[in-house]
């Protein structure tokens, strides 16, 4: 399987990361709450960041060794990676002959979608070990040089959250409906007003509860606060644009930071990266004369 899994990552986007030497990151094109990215490294990749997002991967190619929950993991060729919203981690490459890895960013809405009114499952195990659940991930991590089709993010999704629900080794415990349409309505808000500052009696009104009551059905149900929730859409909108050669300056501004240095501060903890760092690894060689 490990030389299926190296096989596979030459194909599609795979193929920019042609000097064995060079660290870099490739975007994929992504669905509404996904994000798909190919990574090669050698040494270490990220410093200790943590998103709002399910980080699930598989390593294609050598040792993908990262701190996670208080341990130090190390994921091998065909492993799948299962890093939860909001917790602390970083990672690199374990060993001198590099790391090739690809990786999917799930928001957790379409994942509580999907579970029908459950909590959302945790699993304690970082590194999982499960050829289904492997390949459910490389059904989207394949081609990613491809867009994916509705219909298939929807089947996609259905089985990542069986597999995830399977590891999580625990029933789900439900989630009140009055928690859950007013951390969706609080959601939904924060994402539509993302770029401006949002005050807490805004959603107040919105939901019909108060700030305390809000924020711990928010946290219960998206495993992250809106504060943290409102930071992370910026920073996303910050990446698409240094991805398209923005100026830090204009950027910091357009994504509702105060100030370049306030940005910057915010997406290093957020990324592990700085975003100059982040503009390095992005980008993509220029096209091959004809």
């Amino acid at each position: 399987m490990p030389h299926d899994l190296d096989r596979e990552a030459l194909q599609g986007l795979g193929r920019l990361c042609v000097d064995a030497a060079e660290n870099c990151i490739v975007p994929a094109p992504g669905a509404a709450g996904m994000e798909r990215i190919e990574a090669r490294f050698h040494g270490n990749a990220f410093d200790l960041h943590r998103h709002d997002t399910y980080a699930i991967g598989v390593t294609l190619h050598g040792v993908q060794s990262f701190r996670y929950r208080g341990a130090t993991h190390h994921s091998l060729p065909g492993q799948v990676i299962v890093l939860h919203p909001d917790e602390l981690h970083d990672g690199g490459a374990g060993t001198e002959e590099g790391l090739r890895y690809r990786m999917l960013y799930l928001e957790p809405s379409l994942m509580l979608d999907c579970l029908g009114g459950a909590s959302l499952p945790f699993v304690s195990d970082a590194v999982v070990s499960d050829r289904v659940f492997c390949a459910t991930l490389l059904s989207a991590l394949g081609p990613l040089d491809q867009e994916l089709d509705e219909l298939f993010v929807v089947d996609f999704i259905t089985q990542l959250t069986q597999s995830l629900a399977r590891h999580a080794g625990r029933p789900a415990k439900p989630v009140a409906k009055t928690a859950w349409r007013a951390a969706s309505l609080a959601r939904d808000y924060l994402e539509e007003n993302f770029a401006r500052t949002v005050r807490s009696n805004e959603l107040e009104a919105i939901t019909g509860l108060d700030r305390y009551a809000l924020s711990r059905h928010f946290r219960a149900t998206f495993s992250t606060s809106p504060h943290r929730f409102l930071l992370m859409r910026r920073l996303q909108r910050a990446r698409r644009m240094i991805e398209a050669n923005e100026p830090l300056v204009q950027i910091a501004i357009a994504a509702g930071f105060s100030d370049q240095s306030h940005f910057i501060r915010h997406f290093k903890k957020a990324f592990g990266v700085t975003p100059g760092r982040w503009s390095t690894l992005t980008r993509r060689p220029p096209a091959a004369a004809a």
